[in-house]
């Protein structure tokens, strides 16, 4: 997935820091969706999966306009309905811009939402 740094973007708009440069937590997001895509493929007929933890390492500063391409490379052995993707961020000119894991869990969507939107429903 490729994606270009707008104002938006930023630390300075996001609030996690007082530059103009690519956010931590908007990077994370787009890291997040790479892995939510990558992870399709495991979840199957009214299932999906949902974020349960990140490890990044955020290397490098990317400006407004520079192009970020994030990438997840889907586990090779499955635990169960957990999936631990290994990402990384590389920005327009080659350079690695971040490097970590995230996990996700396969769950069954209907389940999941119903425990969600009842107060103190079960997990």
């Amino acid at each position: 997935m490729r994606y270009e740094v707008t104002d938006a973007d930023t630390a300075t708009t996001v609030g996690s820091g007082d530059v103009p440069v690519l956010a931590t937590p908007r990077l994370i997001a787009w890291l997040e969706a790479a892995t939510m895509e990558a992870a399709a493929p495991f979840a199957g007929a009214g299932r999906t999966s949902v974020g349960t933890a990140v490890r990044i390492r955020h290397l490098r500063a990317s400006r407004v306009g520079e192009t970020v391409e994030v990438t997840a490379q889907p586990p090779s052995v499955v635990d169960g309905r957990r999936l631990t993707f290994a990402v990384q961020a590389v920005d327009g000119s080659g350079h690695l811009i971040a490097t970590g894991e995230i996990d996700r869990t396969v769950v069954d969507r209907e389940r999941f939402l119903a425990a969600v939107s009842t107060p103190g429903g079960e997990r």
